[in-house]
């Protein structure tokens, strides 16, 4: 989220961060009020009451997740395969929008209303990845197979407590999307299991892994 310009952005802020620490149930009117600085009684000048505050926490999340990662992407460009990897990092890298997205499925698990919107913005994200995904693969059962892998990557590795003997975590899961992206291993700007890239035309070595 940009610079905060009013009160009302101050709460919701506070409220996502709330969020993102302990849950929906740390969401609590008395807690963000002294987290603030300010009274209790500020708050009902901005929202009817706890339930609009956390909808508006979700408008939110949703506009950062979707609206404003797709302007990103489209501002800084690149080819189908470079947008749908800066998608995935803005959204399940990122030091803002991942432990809010991760507190929003555990609430999502005991609220209807918050599981309707959660698929809402995950349907967004899967048609984003199939977008692109279809640029460079005609068959549609495959793209349908390889954003399902893209998105159960990223959601997936954050709960996976497994080891990779000799390797970390980043560089595995940047190799795992170079073969859903169907980026041989080598060519230029894939990623090795070193975390090193493969060189481009020109570059002298050999990248560790090629």
């Amino acid at each position: 989220m940009g610079a905060l310009r009013t009160r009302r952005e101050q709460w919701i802020e506070e409220g996502l961060r709330a969020l993102a620490a302990g849950g929906v149930d740390a969401v609590r009117v008395e807690a963000l009020a002294k987290a603030l600085g300010v009274t209790k009684g500020g708050f009902y000048g901005y929202f009817a009451d706890r339930d609009a505050l956390l909808t508006q926490m979700l408008d939110t999340w949703e506009r950062e997740s979707i609206d404003d990662v797709i302007e990103r992407v489209e501002r800084e460009g690149g080819n189908p395969r470079d947008k749908v990897r800066l998608a995935g990092q803005l959204t399940f890298s990122s030091d803002r929008l991942l432990p809010i997205d991760l507190a929003i499925r555990e609430w999502a698990r005991r609220d209807r209303t918050v599981a309707d919107r959660l698929r809402r913005v995950d349907n967004k994200r899967m048609q984003l990845a199939r977008d692109a995904i279809s640029t460079f693969c005609a068959d549609p059962d495959e793209v349908e197979a390889r954003a399902l892998l893209a998105f159960c990557t990223a959601i997936g590795s954050h709960f996976l407590a497994a080891d990779h003997p000799g390797h970390t975590r980043a560089p595995v899961i940047a190799r795992a999307a170079d073969i859903i992206l169907d980026v041989p291993h080598g060519h230029p700007g894939a990623e090795s299991l070193t975390g090193s890239q493969a060189p481009g035309p020109g570059h002298a070595g050999n990248a560790a892994g090629s």
